[in-house]
């Protein structure tokens, strides 16, 4: 398996702290980069380019789905999660699915479902490696 990078961006900074945890105790194989808003997240994606992205929807200075349509535009292949008490709202599912989203968590973040949907990002990401 080659090492792979995922970029996690949220603007609340308890929840960022015990996601990143989370994330890193079950993922220690993994890089993990955080940023604390979408221009961030971007700016970050640009110069590291992970596999993996996991964000948040409503941020300040640049939303999730915003910063997810621009992901995609410089890598289509990109697996991006989106983290968001939305993702059962028709039109935030739309708006989701039409910038290339590929998966939505809802929140509260069950971090089995959260675990789940990185393992099945990885998986996807690795195929896409190989």
């Amino acid at each position: 398996m080659a090492k792979l990078a995922l970029l996690y961006v949220e603007d609340d900074p308890v929840g960022r702290g015990l996601i990143s945890k989370a994330i890193s105790l079950k993922f220690p194989q993994m890089t993990l980069l955080v940023a604390e808003n979408g221009l961030e997240g971007l700016q970050l994606y640009k110069k590291h380019k992970p596999e993996l992205v996991l964000t948040d929807m409503q941020m300040p200075v640049l939303d999730g789905i915003s910063m997810a349509s621009e992901i995609k535009r410089l890598q289509p292949d990109a697996e991006i999660i989106l983290v968001s008490a939305y993702c059962d709202i028709p039109e935030y599912r739309t708006r989701s699915k039409e910038a290339g989203i590929t998966q939505c968590i809802p929140k509260p973040v069950d971090h089995r479902k959260l675990f789940s949907a990185i393992e099945k990002s990885i998986a996807e990401a690795e195929r896409e490696i190989s």
